[in-house]
């Protein structure tokens, strides 16, 4: 006979009063030849995955998983009418996902998840959690997500936690799978919880080395009262979130400080040039995990230039049409505004900075409308041509940078 359940995060969200985005289903009973003659369509390639032809829900065959080998592909898969419900719920990662609900709205709950999410605990199914490395970065990005609801990580979920790490199957995470769960956690409201997940596991090191590497780095106490660098980043972070800054601006924050790792100890707590030091850094980063190259570039832009910012009322004039160019504000305006949410939030990230004005922004965009306002076809309506009318353009746009830049409050 073949049965159909919704499972998984609509299970878990419905129970928690939460929106329910989308609904998964599980099929008990059913063959691959089956679904199809019945019009659902295969989508899966790795394990039968099929959508309903109306709904277009996603709808798996009932399956088990062996481990085989490393990493997130090191699975063998049974699917077959055999298989129960339970086979596979015991086979899910958290218990709060391993929840059923039948057509006539019956609970179907093996692993006792509906206790844990009344308890409010995140807390694996079986030691099988081990087996298989995403399941960290899923965890991970569950905590940022019910994290301010009041979910803590199970204890003992927690040392399953660590023996991943110390067994070296976080290692075999491919780039594209952690970077898919980091850009999802980045957008949730508490996107720095991801990061202090990952650190308190040990798997920071492996996964974000130049984020790790600001731990423990000092700054001036008088500009960050924190101190510790790796804490300022993820306060910065927070502060995105409040800011409803894009996941550029976000991710660009999280980059933003990497040099500061580099900085001498004979220098310390002051950070020169840290700047110019992070850009390789950001960029090795963002590479490893296959950023989009948009995002790449931006978080670059912050790396090198969000101290220019920070000292905007002092720049002179060239300065500051140096860098409307290196950001390439002109054409891209869209690329300085998210610059400027990145300074907002590293000012508003240090301990009892976090409602501290910040008034550059402003000055910023008063002086780019000033540059922008120069009209290149008034000068060539001057006769100017070829290189002249660039010559005249800068000469006009330093101009009008100057007039502005020195009455801006």
């Amino acid at each position: 006979m073949i049965r159909r359940y919704r499972v998984g995060g609509a299970v878990r969200d419905e129970l928690l009063g939460l929106p329910v985005d989308e609904r998964d289903w599980v099929v008990v009973g059913s063959t691959p030849a089956a679904m199809q003659a019945a019009g659902y369509r295969p989508v899966g390639r790795h394990f039968p995955v099929f959508l309903h032809p109306q709904s277009g829900e996603e709808h798996a065959l009932a399956r088990t998983e062996r481990k085989a080998g490393r990493g997130y592909h090191g699975f063998v898969f049974h699917a077959g009418p055999e298989v129960s419900l339970e086979d596979d719920l015991q086979r899910r990662d958290l218990t709060i996902n391993a929840m059923a609900r039948a057509d006539d709205d019956r609970l179907i709950d093996p692993c006792n998840g509906r206790r844990d999410l009344d308890e409010r605990i995140l807390r694996h199914v079986s030691d099988a959690f081990v087996e298989d490395p995403v399941r960290l970065l899923r965890l991970a990005r569950f905590y940022t997500r019910f994290a301010p609801l009041g979910f803590r990580v199970a204890d003992e979920t927690m040392a399953l936690l660590r023996t991943m790490v110390a067994n070296g199957e976080v290692d075999h995470l491919v780039p594209e799978r952690v970077w898919a769960e980091t850009r999802r956690a980045l957008l949730h409201d508490e996107p720095q919880l991801f990061f202090h997940l990952l650190r308190e596991c040990g798997a920071l090191a492996h996964l974000f080395p130049e984020l790790d590497a600001l731990f423990g780095v000092p700054q001036p106490a008088e500009h960050h009262p924190e101190i510790d660098s790796g804490i300022h980043t993820l306060l910065a972070l927070r502060q995105t979130a409040l800011l409803d800054a894009p996941l550029t601006a976000r991710y660009a924050t999280l980059c933003h400080d990497y040099g500061k790792a580099l900085t001498p100890a004979h220098k310390l707590p002051a950070h020169h040039g840290h700047e110019q030091a992070g850009v390789p850094l950001t960029e090795a980063c963002s590479r490893r995990m296959g950023v989009p190259r948009q995002l790449q570039q931006e978080a670059v832009l912050a790396t090198r230039w969000h101290t220019h910012i920070h000292r905007f009322p002092q720049l002179r004039a060239g300065t500051v049409l140096k860098l409307f160019e290196a950001v390439d504000a002109l054409r891209r305006p869209e690329r300085l505004h998210h610059l400027l949410l990145v300074c907002e939030a590293d000012v508003r990230g240090r301990l009892g900075f976090e409602h501290r004005s910040y008034r550059q922004p402003k000055q910023v965009r008063a002086v780019l409308d000033a540059a922008a306002a120069v009209d290149a076809a008034a000068l060539e309506k001057q006769g100017l041509r070829g290189p002249e009318i660039g010559a005249a353009l800068r000469r006009e746009r330093l101009a009008a940078i100057a007039a502005v830049h020195e009455r801006t409050p």
